[in-house]
C-alpha cells in the first residue's frame, strides 16, 4: 500500500472530527472513529517529524546544524 500523503490525512481526520462532532454516531461508530483518528493523528505527527528533519538537513552548514525557527504569521515584520 503507497504511503499516504500529509494532506490526504490531515482532511480524513478533519472530517472524522466534524462527523464525531456532529454527535449523531453510535457508541461502536464513535469508537471507530477514534481508533481511526488516533492513526491518522500519529501518522501526521510522524510526516511532520520527517519533515522537520529534512529541514534540519538543509539548514545544516559547516557540519553544525543551525536550526532556525519559522517567523510567526507568515514571516512579516510586525513593527
Amino acid at each position: 500500500m503507497a504511503k499516504e500523503k500529509f494532506e490526504e490525512a490531515m482532511a480524513k481526520l478533519e472530517a472524522l472530527v466534524r462527523k464525531m462532532e456532529a454527535g449523531e454516531m453510535t457508541l461502536e461508530e464513535s469508537l471507530k472513529a477514534f481508533e481511526e483518528g488516533v492513526r491518522l493523528s500519529r501518522l501526521c505527527a510522524n510526516r511532520l517529524d520527517e519533515a522537520e528533519r529534512r529541514v534540519e538537513l538543509l539548514v545544516r552548514e559547516s557540519q553544525q546544524l543551525t536550526v532556525q525557527p519559522f517567523p510567526e504569521h507568515g514571516g512579516k515584520d510586525e513593527s
